[in-house]
C-alpha cells in the first residue's frame, strides 16, 4: 500500500511511525510533514488546507489510503473532497467533524441525547454574555465556539477575569471567527482523562486512556497550550469508569450523530472529567489528540491499517483492540516563550541518540521541526515530544525525563511535572 498522511505535528509523526510498523505498507507520504517525519516518509510540499492539490497528488501517485491528522482540514471538509473523487480516506466528513468544529453544536447534542456534561449557555452577543456573568458562580469556563489550536478555553476565577475573557474572545478576536460565538459553562472538578476511539459510523472502540497537561508551566500554571505532555494509561480511569463511559457516553454519541444524519467515521477524542457525580464530557475532538497519540499508539498492538480499514468498511465490530500491559509518558520539549513569542531556526543536537531506540521503548516524535542543509532545526512552539515506555507509569516517567537529556537546542523548555499526579495516585 501507499499511504498519505496529512499534517505536520507530533501527532502525525506518531501516526506515520505506527503506519510504518504495518507489513501492508510499502510507501508513506506526508503533507507537509516535518524534519522527523522526513526520516520515515517522503514529505510533500502541500499545505493541509489545499484540498484539491492534495487530492490531485493522491490520484497521480495512486495513493491507497489518506489519513487526515489535523482538525482544520477535517472541519473544512477535506474528507468530502476526497470521497467525491473516489479516493479512500480516513476521517469524519464535514457534517460530522462539526462535533469538534462547534462547541455549541456538541453541547446541544449532549443535551438533546442526555449524554453527561455540565450546565452551559451559548452566546452570540458580548453584551448578553456579560449580563449572564453578573449572576454566575465562579470559577467559570469560557470557550470559543470554533477551532482555536487547543487554546480557546479560559478558566476564570472571578467576574473581572470572565469579563476580560469575553473581551478577549468576542471583541478583541484573539482567535478570530472562532470567538464570534462562545459557550459559558460551569466549572467541573475532578480528574481529567482523554480517551481516543476508533469509529465506523455505527460501532465505536475506545483505546487505552491518557491524560494531557495543557498549561505551559509547572503546577498547571501559565497559559493554555496545545499540550505540554501526557501519560497513558490514567490510573483514575478504572474498569467501572470505562464501563460507564461505554454505556452512557461513547455509544450514545455514535448513536446521536447517526440520528442527526451525521454518521461519524474516524477518530473520536472524548475529553472526560471524572467528577464526584460520575464521568462527564468536557469536549469532543474529531481526530487523534496531540500529544495523546504519542503515548497511545506506541502501546497499541494492532496493525493500525487493519483497524482503519475496518472503520472505513463499517466492520469495526470485528476488531478487538489490544494494548501492551505497560505505560508511556510523553514530555514535550518546547521553544521558550511558547505559546506566545518564541524563536525558530535553532539547531537540534543529539537526535541520533534515538536511532533504533523505538525497539527499546524510546521515541522522539517531531512537532515543530524542519530539515535544512545544516541539520534539523526548530520550527515551532512545540518542538519534539519525548516518549518513553516503562513497566508502570512511574518507570515510564523516569525513562521519559532521562531521555529528554539526550537532545538539546537553544531555548529548550519543558515542564518537569508531567505525570506527577501518578506518583501520588
Amino acid at each position: 500500500m501507499k499511504v498519505l498522511i496529512v499534517g505536520s505535528g507530533g501527532r502525525e509523526h506518531a501516526i506515520a511511525w505506527s503506519v510504518s510498523q504495518s507489513k501492508k505498507v510499502d510507501k508513506i507520504y506526508c503533507a507537509p510533514g516535518n524534519g522527523g517525519i522526513s526520516q520515515i516518509a517522503e514529505c510533500v510540499d502541500i499545505a493541509a488546507m489545499e484540498f484539491d492539490n492534495l487530492a490531485d497528488f493522491a490520484e497521480k501517485n495512486e495513493i491507497d489510503l489518506t489519513i487526515i491528522g489535523m482538525d482544520d482540514p477535517l472541519v473544512g471538509g477535506i474528507v468530502d473532497v476526497f470521497e467525491e473523487r473516489g479516493l479512500r480516506v480516513f476521517g469524519p466528513r464535514k457534517n460530522a467533524a462539526i462535533i469538534e468544529g462547534s462547541k455549541s453544536f456538541s453541547k446541544d447534542l449532549m443535551k438533546k441525547y442526555n449524554i453527561p456534561t455540565c450546565h452551559y449557555e451559548t452566546f452570540n452577543s458580548p453584551e448578553e454574555a456579560l449580563l449572564y456573568l453578573e449572576n454566575a458562580s465562579f470559577p467559570i469556563v469560557l470557550k470559543a465556539d470554533g477551532l482555536a489550536l487547543g487554546k480557546g478555553v479560559l478558566i476564570c476565577q472571578t467576574l473581572e477575569e470572565a469579563e476580560a475573557g469575553v473581551t478577549t474572545l468576542m471583541l478583541d478576536k484573539q482567535f478570530g471567527e472562532a470567538g464570534d460565538t462562545i459557550v459559558i459553562e460551569d466549572f467541573m472538578t475532578g480528574r481529567e482523562a482523554s480517551v481516543l476511539c476508533f469509529c465506523d459510523g455505527t460501532h465505536i472502540k475506545p483505546m487505552t486512556s491518557a491524560q494531557d497537561h495543557k498549561r505551559a508551566k509547572d503546577g498547571d500554571k501559565g497559559l493554555n497550550t496545545g499540550g505540554m505532555g501526557t501519560f497513558s494509561p490514567s490510573p483514575f480511569y478504572t474498569d467501572d469508569v470505562k464501563e460507564f463511559c461505554e454505556k452512557h457516553i461513547y455509544q450514545p454519541t455514535m448513536d446521536a450523530m447517526k440520528a442527526e444524519g451525521r454518521d461519524f467515521t474516524g477518530i473520536l477524542f472524548v475529553g472526560l472529567m471524572l467528577t464526584e457525580d460520575g464521568p462527564k464530557v468536557l469536549e469532543y475532538n474529531a481526530r487523534f489528540g496531540d500529544p495523546e497519540a504519542q503515548v497511545v499508539l506506541p502501546r497499541m498492538e494492532n496493525d493500525i491499517i487493519d483497524v482503519i480499514d475496518a472503520c472505513i468498511n463499517g466492520r469495526l465490530n470485528e476488531i478487538e483492540l489490544s494494548f501492551e500491559d505497560n505505560a508511556a509518558v510523553c514530555v514535550v520539549l518546547a521553544s521558550d516563550g511558547y505559546p506566545e513569542h518564541y524563536e525558530k531556526g535553532k539547531l537540534i543536537k543529539g537526535l541520533e541518540n534515538f536511532e533504533g531506540k523505538d525497539k527499546e521503548g524510546y521515541y522522539a516524535f517531531h512537532a515543530g521541526t524542519k530539515k535544512t542543509d545544516e541539520g534539523i532545526v526548530t520550527n515551532g512552539g512545540r518542538v519534539i515530544g519525548i516518549t518513553a515506555k516503562g513497566a508502570n507509569l512511574k518507570e515510564a516517567r523516569a525513562n521519559a525525563y532521562r531521555a529528554t537529556e539526550w537532545v538539546d537546542f537553544e531555548n529548550k523548555y519543558m515542564r518537569h511535572d508531567i505525570g506527577k499526579a501518578i506518583d501520588e495516585a
